[in-house]
């Protein structure tokens, strides 16, 4: 489903400021990430962070590889000028205003890639990921998580029993995440899924967190103006089925995913995973900016 990207960029500037003393999964995950960059031998040069948001995670980059240079790089402003108390002047990191699916940095000029929880608010996965390798070295990591198509299945299930909008996102699953890696040329790439479930006493109180980390509806094709309270009413009796315990669960699916960029000399994909062809004055001009 289309998603509306100026939408997102709004909702997430406007949650940025409250974003951490809410996002308490997205704060677990991105430790669980953290951990394994123990695969890489050497320390990276120049490491970038997508999605980096209010900058927690650019933070502990940095902490972690002090001489590296690091980039913070999220689509929302309002995260960018949230994630300036992570950086200091003796750990600083750049933060720059950017879309996944356009880099603004040169081919083949990080060593390190990493994004947490970002990729389930990219529309086109293939352009994020052609974009991911062009500016890869050969060999370069790349390493980062989404949500899978269980994430908050007790709230869509539930929204489906109101009416017929659509009102939660679905996500990709983790072969065809896989799939859009291999098209676009990455080497070896491993995926696993780690599923989360979070507990609320009501769904009220779910939709209040989601709406205050930026994660609202953002589906181009979604109603607009304001849901009609039978229909709010219709999903509230329907999610309270899924109680156990006294509780209202959610379920997150998370895709936990690593890749190397192919070495050199491997062609590299169109954005729809074709082998994009170059005349003979494209390719030398590319190796002269090299």
């Amino acid at each position: 489903m289309a998603l509306d990207r100026d939408l997102v960029r709004r909702s997430f500037s406007r949650a940025a400021v409250h974003y951490e003393q809410t996002a308490v999964l997205q704060r677990e995950v991105g430790d669980q990430l953290l951990e394994r960059l123990e695969l890489l031998k050497t320390p990276p040069q120049r490491v970038l962070d997508v999605g980096a948001g209010s900058g927690r995670m650019s933070g502990l980059l940095k902490k972690r590889y002090p001489k590296s240079e690091l980039i913070a790089l999220d689509l929302a402003p309002g995260m960018l000028r949230a994630a300036k108390r992570h950086s200091s002047w003796w750990r600083p990191f750049a933060r720059v205003a950017g879309d996944a699916q356009a880099l603004p940095l040169a081919d083949g000029s990080v060593d390190l890639l990493i994004s947490n929880l970002c990729l389930q608010w990219v529309p086109d996965l293939s352009a994020a990921f052609y974009e991911f390798r062009r500016v890869l070295r050969p060999g370069g990591w790349l390493l980062f998580t989404s949500f899978g198509p269980d994430t908050l299945k007790e709230l869509r299930s539930a929204w489906r029993a109101a009416d017929e909008r659509a009102h939660v996102h679905v996500f990709l699953d983790m072969h065809d995440v896989g799939n859009t890696l291999l098209a676009q040329g990455f080497a070896d790439p491993m995926l696993d899924v780690e599923n989360y479930r979070l507990t609320y006493p009501d769904a009220r109180k779910l939709m209040r967190e989601l709406k205050g980390i930026g994660a609202g509806n953002a589906l181009g094709e979604r109603a607009r103006g304001l849901t009609g309270r039978q229909a709010f009413a219709r999903m509230l009796a329907a999610y309270e089925h899924a109680r156990v315990d006294g509780a209202l669960p959610a379920s997150y699916e998370v895709i936990f995913a690593q890749a190397q960029a192919p070495a050199a000399g491997s062609p590299l994909k169109s954005r729809d995973g074709d082998v994009a062809k170059f005349s003979v004055d494209d390719m030398r001009a590319r190796l002269r900016r090299r």
